[in-house]
């Protein structure tokens, strides 16, 4: 479901409670209090040849810290999630740079799509999106240095019918961490570090309970059953896809509970610098934290059974 090497990350839809409610009409916003973009904007010649056969677009201009500024982009049917997308932005761009640091654009492109077609074409892919994938970020190429360049985060068409506006927020910061660790992961990384730790920014300081986030990891737990270990790049597509997120969160969650922030993304740096296997993980476990991966593995296996409710 993520392939780096074309700059592609993707959240699944998944639906715990805190996202179930449908987004209703935003209130106390409008185009000229967040700012209608200019037609000759840069940002929306990216998108514009692509989303035009599909209607008409409306896009909204969101100021951000210093001289940043982000662009939600969209058709006139959306536009209530357009709305709910441009105020969650600089709460979302702020918390990302507050744990990642302020090494990335903090600013974004963030696009809804009309059609699953629109969509899949907004990403660069070949057939249509998996349903169950509700949000996507891409990036063009690495053309200037070390830097990824026309990254965006794309909705799918329905995202705003299946989540809330909190779902949406949180689908949010999980594409927009993958475009601010763009420049420092490879492709061929562990899967379980990346979505992890996306999923732990979407989901840090929102609330959440642990029911809520990973509600399949949870009824397993009930049930005295434990994952045997970190789950594989393989399981983060088809039917184990849904679990594998859960158990990469809790993973990432439980470092940040156990040791603390800062080594959390400094386990994020090193592990994404490189494609690793078990042996390369070891190390850098034990560089990082001071325990290896098999001690790991058991430790954040003995969190998970104390987090069961």
């Amino acid at each position: 479901m993520v392939t780096l090497l074309t700059g592609l990350c993707c959240a699944l839809a998944m639906a715990p409670k805190w996202a179930l409610p449908k987004i209703l009409a935003a209130q106390d916003a409008s185009t000229e209090s967040l700012g209608q973009a200019p037609a000759d904007d840069p940002r929306l010649a990216a998108v514009r040849r692509t989303m035009e056969p599909f209607g008409p677009i409306e896009s909204i201009r969101v100021p951000g810290g210093d001289t940043t500024e982000s662009l939600v982009v969209g058709h006139p049917g959306h536009r209530a999630e357009l709305e709910v997308l441009a105020r969650e932005l600089p709460g979302a761009t702020a918390a990302i740079t507050e744990l990642w640091g302020p090494d990335w654009a903090q600013s974004a492109l963030v696009v809804i799509a009309a059609t699953p077609s629109e969509f899949a074409a907004l990403v660069r892919v070949g057939a249509e999106m998996p349903t169950e994938v509700a949000a996507a970020s891409v990036a063009d190429p690495f053309v200037r240095g070390n830097e990824p360049t026309g990254q965006r985060v794309v909705f799918s068409p329905d995202a705003g019918r299946r989540l809330s506006a909190d779902g949406l927020g949180t689908l949010l910061r999980h594409e927009l961490t993958h475009i601010a660790a763009r420049a420092e992961t490879a492709d061929g990384a562990p899967q379980w570090m990346l979505e992890g730790f996306a999923e732990y920014a979407a989901h840090r300081g929102r609330g959440h309970r642990f029911a809520e986030i990973a509600p399949t990891v949870n009824a397993a737990l009930r049930t005295g059953t434990l994952p045997e270990d970190l789950p594989p790049d393989t399981a983060f597509t088809g039917g184990s896809a849904v679990a594998s997120y859960e158990q990469a969160w809790s993973a990432s969650t439980f470092v940040a509970e156990k040791y603390d922030e800062h080594r959390l993304v400094e386990l994020y740096r090193r592990l994404a610098a490189q494609r690793q296997d078990a042996a390369s993980e070891d190390r850098v476990l034990r560089e990082v934290l001071g325990i290896g991966r098999a001690d790991f593995v058991a430790d954040w296996r003995g969190w998970l059974s104390a987090q069961a409710v």
